[in-house]
């Protein structure tokens, strides 16, 4: 198995931490921690931390891009760049548990980044490609769709978690993995998602697009999967999170860490991965221990 990971978007990653938020007044916050992520980076993080070997392709800015690389030493990256910055997005944590996220803008790149990012893919038997997060500006969407579109046509099997793709957009790709939560299902649909079974519902609407696996996270419900007409519900596990930033980039890990086996574990492995990752801080890799622990409260129904 051979897995690619597309960050065409990077970020570092800044959590602070507040008393208390206070929307249009003086937030005085401590930062906690810096880091280079980006959701294609913590997907290979988590792949990285239970062993499943991966290849991050990132875009980099050039006027902050050394600080990024010096941060991803052990990971099995192949670096791009253009002119610009990495973009930052500042996370404020208060005392129960809450979070505000801003977000500033980065680099836009030149149409020519899909042909070098085609020239370091090689696509042979089980190659996986996931596009996550958001795509940059410069890009034409229409060009990144035939970009998958060329893999897919290779072999590949294409995974998309970005907000950046639009119903229709993913009904061109028909990815083999999408992983929309809550709120995007509500916004791909157009409907208010609110209960398990009007995610049921929408999961199979989106499946009909011909999405081979199609998982939805739903927080403290859990997760659904959607795969060949049948539909696998995975409970969640009783935690209290520490931080949900990566927890979805985890859970595609997890996923994709089990790749071959059936549906079911598939979901379960990636309910545990994301749960895992919900108990550390930032964007870091979930424990191995912790998400073996997440696998026996983990319960299956169809």
């Amino acid at each position: 198995m051979k897995i690619y990971t597309l960050t065409l978007s990077p970020a570092y990653d800044i959590h602070a931490t507040v008393e208390q938020i206070l929307p249009f007044g003086e937030n005085l916050a401590h930062i906690s921690t810096r880091e280079a992520g980006g959701k294609g980076v913590n997907i290979s993080r988590a792949l990285h931390a239970v062993g499943v070997p991966n290849t991050a392709l990132v875009v980099l800015g050039k006027e902050n891009g050394d600080e990024f690389r010096a941060a991803l030493q052990d990971l099995d990256c192949i670096y791009l760049e253009c002119d610009g910055r990495i973009r930052e997005n500042l996370t404020l944590h208060t005392p129960d548990h809450r979070e505000m996220r801003i977000s500033f803008p980065g680099f836009s790149v030149s149409a020519t980044l899909l042909s070098q990012l085609s020239e370091q893919i090689r696509v042979a038997d089980d190659t996986y490609i996931t596009l996550t997060g958001r795509v940059p500006e410069g890009l034409a969407m229409d060009a990144v769709i035939d970009f998958l579109l060329t893999l897919k046509k290779q072999g590949a099997k294409i995974v998309v978690d970005s907000r950046s793709f639009s119903l229709s957009d993913l009904a061109k790709v028909s990815p083999w993995l999408i992983k929309p939560n809550q709120e995007e299902v509500s916004t791909y649909l157009g409907e208010n998602i609110t209960t398990l079974e009007q995610a049921a519902a929408a999961a199979r609407k989106l499946a009909g697009f011909g999405i081979a696996n199609t998982m939805v996270s739903l927080g403290s419900l859990g997760a659904l999967l959607v795969h060949d007409g049948h539909l696998y519900h995975a409970s969640s596990p009783d935690i209290t999170p520490i931080s949900t930033i990566g927890a979805g980039d985890s859970s595609i890990a997890g996923f994709l860490s089990v790749a071959s086996e059936p549906p079911e574990i598939r979901l379960k492995t990636a309910v545990a991965f994301g749960s895992a990752a919900c108990l550390v801080s930032g964007s870091l890799a979930p424990d191995p221990k912790v998400i073996s622990e997440m696998l026996s409260q983990i319960k299956i129904r169809t």
